[in-house]
């Protein structure tokens, strides 16, 4: 491919892409969970500093075309990123995922943001989060009539009233079940990731008549270009390798 490419994501989709990556190319991860060994392309670890510190990287790079593939729920990065881009006069390109549709026999409640979603808890008492390491910062929170179950990338300590479950997908469906039984669920707390890694634990919530209540996804930016497929981005990226 002509030009050099800054592709910023996690560890799924961004992965398809950052395989088709040759070394000229710069994979860019937050630095939270593993990094993969296995890549051709460059791979950079850790923050920018914002959208300044990434338009100074990517002059400095001499980036051609920013990718963001970063979660759905990442905006601050993805504002960086259309930000940047437009500031340094490279076109941005961004994945993202389509949301998870309710289907029938799911009970979603969608909440706003944490003060929401701790209203929406209150007429429950052991409910499964699977927001990632967010919750921590609400553990003096939880009413003495609940118990949490947090499901992260990594175990860490929490309190007498909350569990972390160290644990990374894809999650198996057998599981899934298996997890909401013995934990007794009687609420699912979730985002929209749309990730079918992930997905299991909604039909689990289904088949239980357990609610789920969904975090809303935020506004992202507008781009250049929107890809919903990683396959549909990359034949993109070999037209773009002849017309940069």
């Amino acid at each position: 491919m002509n030009g050099r490419i800054l592709l910023l994501g996690g560890v799924t989709e961004a992965l398809a892409i950052a395989r088709q990556l040759g070394p000229h190319h710069v994979y860019s991860l937050a630095g939270i969970g593993r990094v993969p060994q296995d890549l051709t392309c460059q791979v950079r670890v850790g923050g920018y500093g914002g959208a300044e510190g990434l338009a100074a990287y990517l002059r400095e790079a001499a980036i051609s075309l920013l990718i963001d593939a970063t979660h759905p729920y990442a905006a601050q990065i993805s504002r960086n990123a259309a930000t940047a881009a437009q500031a340094v006069g490279i076109p941005c390109w961004a994945l993202r995922r389509p949301a998870w549709q309710a289907q029938a026999g799911d009970d979603w409640r969608e909440v706003e943001d944490w003060a929401g979603l701790i209203e929406a808890l209150k007429p429950f008492r052991r409910p499964l989060f699977t927001l990632g390491r967010e919750p921590l910062q609400h553990l003096a929170q939880i009413p003495p009539e609940q118990f949490w179950t947090l499901r992260a990338l990594q175990a860490c300590p929490a309190n007498e009233r909350c569990e972390v479950i160290g644990a990374r997908g894809p999650f198996h469906l057998e599981d899934e079940r298996a997890l909401f039984e013995r934990r007794n669920i009687d609420v699912l707390v979730s985002k929209n990731s749309g990730s079918v890694a992930t997905e299991p634990k909604l039909q689990v919530a289904r088949e239980r008549g357990v609610p789920v209540l969904v975090l809303k996804r935020p506004v992202l930016p507008s781009v250049d270009r929107v890809f919903t497929q990683a396959t549909q981005l990359l034949t993109a990226l070999s037209d773009f390798s002849h017309n940069p």
